[in-house]
C-alpha cells in the first residue's frame, strides 16, 4: 500500500474521538431484524375472542370471495393465491382486544374476560403472531390496563407456553414516560412469570399528535422507540384517534389524509435502521351488503398504497376485508418480483445491467424478495436465492 502524507496518529485520534459515536450509532441502528413479518394485524374484541375465531373468519371470508369475488377482476394467479390463503392462514397477526373495541363493562367483567381469552388462547393458537391491545397508560386507564395484562397471562401461561410471536399493544400515548413505564411493567411480569428477560415485548400506536410531537417541540415518536428499552417492535399508526385529535372532520379522517401521511413519514424516519418495524392503520368502511364492491375498491387502493410508501402491514377489522388484503398484497408483490429478482441477480453477480444498485437498494430487493415469501405471494423454487441468502442481503451481510 502507498504512503500517504498522514501520519498514523491522525487515524488514531479519529478512531478515539469517534469511538463513542461508533457504539452509540451500533446500539440505535441494528437494521432490520431477521424473521418474519405479518401483512396485517386483525383487531378483534376481546368479547368476541374465542376458540374457532380464526376458522370463522376464515370461512365467512371464502364465502364471500367465492361469492363475489369476481368484481375484483384479479388475475387468476393472484385469486388461486388468495383462495389458498384463506384456506390455510386467513390471520397473520391477531391482536385480542380489551380496549376501544371492548370497552369499560366494569372490572369484574373484564377481569373475567382476561383470564378467559388467556385461557382461550392457551389451548388454540392458530396465527403466527398473536397478542392484546390493553387499556392505555393514561391516568384514567393505566390500572385496569396493567391488571388485564397481569390476568390474561395467568390465564394464557397457567395452561401453556408463551406463544412465539407474541407481541402486546400500547394504545394512546399521551407522554413518553408511559413508554418507560410500560418497559419496567413487562420486565416486572417477566420477573412475575419466570419469563426470560426481554421475552416481553409491545407495539406502540402513534394515535395521538403527542405521540408525535412532545410538548417541548421535540419529536417524540423518535424518543418513543428510546423509551422502551428495546422492548418496541413496532410502531402502528391510528387513523380514526389521530384524526379526530387534530380536528379532521369525520368524512374526510382516511389512511390517505395529508396529516396522515406527515405522521407516517415521521415514524418512517424516527424508525429507520432501529429494526421497529411500521404499520397503518385501518379503514372502517366495512364490505357490506351493496357496498362490497365499492368497499373492496377502497380496501385495494388504500393497501396498494401503504405498499408503495413502504408500510407493509395494516390493520382489518371484519372477515371481508381478508380477500382485499391478501388480493392487493399479492399482487404487489407478483408484479414486482420479475424485475426485483433479476436486479438483486445482476448486483450479487456484478454484472452491468440497465440499473445500477448499491448496497442499501440490494438490501431493501432482498427484503421485498423476503417479504413475498413470508406472506405466500412468492414461491422458493421462483426466487433467485433461498431464504437464508435473501435474509442475509437483507440484513446487508452477504
Amino acid at each position: 500500500m502507498a504512503n500517504g502524507r498522514l501520519t498514523e496518529d491522525v487515524y488514531t485520534a479519529a478512531d478515539a474521538r469517534l469511538a463513542e459515536a461508533d457504539a452509540r450509532v451500533a446500539a440505535l441502528y441494528p437494521g432490520e431484524p431477521p424473521g418474519r413479518r405479518p401483512v396485517h394485524t386483525v383487531y378483534v374484541p376481546a368479547s368476541q375472542y374465542r376458540t374457532r375465531l380464526v376458522a370463522d373468519w376464515g370461512k365467512q371470508a371464502m364465502r364471500v370471495f367465492v361469492e363475489r369475488g369476481d368484481v375484483l377482476g384479479l388475475d387468476p394467479d393472484v385469486a388461486e393465491r388468495v383462495r389458498a390463503k384463506l384456506l390455510t392462514e386467513p390471520i397473520e397477526d391477531l391482536r385480542i382486544d380489551f380496549e376501544d373495541g371492548f370497552g369499560n363493562p366494569g372490572d369484574e367483567a373484564e377481569d373475567a374476560a382476561a383470564l378467559a381469552a388467556g385461557q382461550t388462547l392457551a389451548t388454540t393458537g392458530g396465527t403466527p403472531f398473536v397478542g392484546i391491545r390493553f387499556k392505555s397508560f393514561e391516568a384514567a386507564t393505566r390500572r385496569r390496563g396493567i391488571r388485564t395484562l397481569d390476568l390474561f397471562l395467568t390465564g394464557l401461561l397457567s395452561n401453556g407456553e408463551l406463544p412465539d410471536g407474541f407481541v402486546v399493544t400500547l394504545p394512546k400515548v399521551t407522554a413518553v414516560e408511559q413508554v418507560e413505564v410500560a418497559a419496567d411493567v413487562l420486565a416486572r411480569l417477566e420477573t412475575a412469570y419466570g419469563l426470560a428477560e426481554g421475552t416481553l415485548r409491545f407495539e406502540v400506536q402513534i394515535e395521538t399528535a403527542q405521540s408525535i410531537l412532545a410538548h417541548d417541540g421535540t419529536v417524540s415518536v423518535a424518543r418513543i422507540i428510546q423509551a422502551a428499552a428495546g422492548r418496541c417492535s413496532g410502531l402502528h399508526y391510528g387513523t380514526y384517534d389521530y384524526s379526530a385529535g387534530l380536528g379532521i372532520a369525520a368524512a374526510y379522517q382516511s389512511m390517505a389524509h395529508p396529516a396522515a401521511d406527515f405522521a407516517k413519514q415521521l415514524m418512517q424516519v424516527a424508525a429507520a435502521g432501529t429494526g421497529v418495524r411500521l404499520s397503518d392503520g385501518s379503514t372502517n368502511r366495512l364490505p357490506l351488503g351493496d357496498d362490497l364492491p365499492g368497499a373492496w375498491a377502497e380496501h385495494l387502493r388504500l393497501v396498494r398504497r401503504s405498499l408503495e410508501n413502504g408500510f407493509y402491514q395494516g390493520w382489518d377489522l371484519h372477515p371481508n376485508q381478508l380477500p382485499t388484503r391478501f388480493a392487493a398484497t399479492y399482487a404487489f408483490y407478483r408484479e414486482g418480483f420479475p424485475a426485483a429478482a433479476k436486479r438483486l441477480s445482476d448486483y450479487a453477480a456484478q454484472t452491468s445491467a440497465g440499473v445500477l444498485d448499491e448496497p442499501a437498494t440490494a438490501e431493501a430487493l432482498a427484503r421485498y424478495l423476503l417479504g413475498g415469501l413470508h406472506c405466500g405471494a412468492l414461491e422458493a423454487a421462483e426466487l433467485p436465492f433461498d431464504a437464508a441468502t435473501l435474509d442475509r442481503y437483507a440484513r446487508r451481510l452477504a
